[in-house]
């Protein structure tokens, strides 16, 4: 049976400081402090048919940092993943409010290997050591919750006793490119497996970055163009459609015109503004470009061809398509959270294909399906630009640092 998790209440105090006592005695994290951190709605609990088994702490010493000051699980409840659930907690409020653009840390004795190997387990890697305490005489391992995916490189590991911690300190200390990645044994006795980074370059990655959406963008402008002029030549076409394609021309230029503003920010280096300014370019470019660019596209078939059931065939098979796209990893919406309003505008654009072949095939009014595309394509541009944050991963099942392949 799995542990339930929430955040602590008030008529949870009693019971958190009973726990914490049992766990730390009575001059461990308790007393005052807990109490008021309960209050504050900083404790996160996990129950076991109906019984507090387990507790953590946060902190937010800064609006983009979250510290877990203190975790603990009952005795006679560990190793049934008590700690790995409140963990998992607190790594999802922090993704939830866009802390993962920040930073969640923790600080624990190097000797607490089984608090380790949580961390660890989890994502986070420890990247330095400290002194705490009177005089430094405590050593602490300070951990990092790592989001996004961060490369080995093959060969430059090695192992630290944990006992070790002259040589920890040392492989550390002067090393910014080492952290601690994983526990293991050595001669019977627990060690650290020290790692090294791989060095990426922020600037050329992000001129490559810039690069390729300019040449994407140019691409679909391209396209855009020549459907306009075909839209033009066609004194059949759908004046609501022609007027969509005409929209994503200007929407896809102004991409375009932002992608060459995120280049020459780049190159003065005057601020760091460059995520922000992708963000609009690949927003505009997909649901300004992209999208529309795709639902005209079977319009326009239906207008080459007398087939209505290869019409109708082919708007749905774009629709399928959009729709398995919108739900992959390659997909803008991917890179954001996802809500039940952002599904909805998805599902309505994935059926634009459709419901434009249909109505053309049907002999009806185009405008009503063509008007709420576009409404569903503005909503989402609006969203995206103005109500979420920066473009982030979306976590996946694997460890966050790898070899390079």
């Amino acid at each position: 049976m799995s542990a339930t998790t929430r955040t602590a209440g008030e008529p949870d105090v009693v019971a958190v400081l009973d726990l914490a006592a049992e766990l730390q005695g009575p001059d461990g994290h308790g007393g005052a402090a807990l109490e008021e951190a309960v209050r504050e709605g900083r404790v996160r609990v996990a129950e076991l048919q109906g019984a507090l088994v387990g507790y953590a702490v946060l902190e937010h010493p800064l609006p983009h940092h979250v510290r877990l000051s203190c975790i603990g699980v009952r005795r006679g409840h560990r190793r049934r993943g008590v700690a790995s659930a409140l963990l998992g907690l607190v790594l999802d409020e922090a993704r939830e409010t866009e802390a993962g653009g920040g930073t969640v840390s923790c600080v624990a004795d190097p000797a607490a290997t089984a608090v380790a190997g949580l961390l660890l387990s989890h994502g986070f890697l420890g990247t330095r050591t400290m002194r705490t305490g009177p005089g430094g005489r405590s050593l602490q391992l300070y951990f990092q919750h790592k989001e996004r995916v961060d490369y080995l490189d093959p060969g430059t590991g090695h192992l630290v006793p944990v006992a070790d911690t002259e040589q920890l300190v040392d492989s550390l200390a002067s090393r910014d490119d080492h952290a601690v990645t994983a526990l293991a044994v050595l001669s019977g006795e627990p060690a650290f497996e020290i790692s090294r980074f791989e060095r990426d370059d922020p600037s050329a990655l992000q001129s490559g970055e810039a690069q390729a959406g300019v040449a994407f963008s140019g691409s679909v402008l391209a396209s855009l163009t020549f459907l306009v002029g075909f839209s033009f030549a066609s004194s059949h076409y759908p004046d609501d459609v022609r007027l969509l394609l005409i929209v994503a021309t200007f929407v896809t230029t102004m991409s375009l015109i932002i992608y060459a503003s995120a280049a020459g920010e780049l190159a003065r280096i005057r601020s760091n503004a460059f995520g922000r300014i992708m963000k609009w370019g690949n927003v505009l470019s997909e649901y300004g470009g992209v999208l529309p660019f795709l639902a005209s596209l079977p319009i326009t078939y239906a207008q080459l061809t007398d087939s209505t059931w290869l019409t109708v065939l082919t708007g749905l098979a774009f629709s399928v398509g959009l729709a398995v796209y919108e739900r992959s990893g390659f997909s803008i919406a991917h890179r954001f959270r996802w809500t039940p309003w952002a599904t909805a505008l998805a599902a309505v654009t994935s059926l634009g294909p459709a419901a434009g072949v249909v109505t053309v095939a049907a002999g009806l009014p185009s405008w009503p399906s063509t008007t709420v595309l576009m409404a569903a394509l503005a909503a989402r541009t609006v969203v995206y630009l103005f109500r979420r944050g920066a473009e982030s991963g979306v976590p996946e099942p694997r460890r966050v640092w790898q070899i390079r392949q």
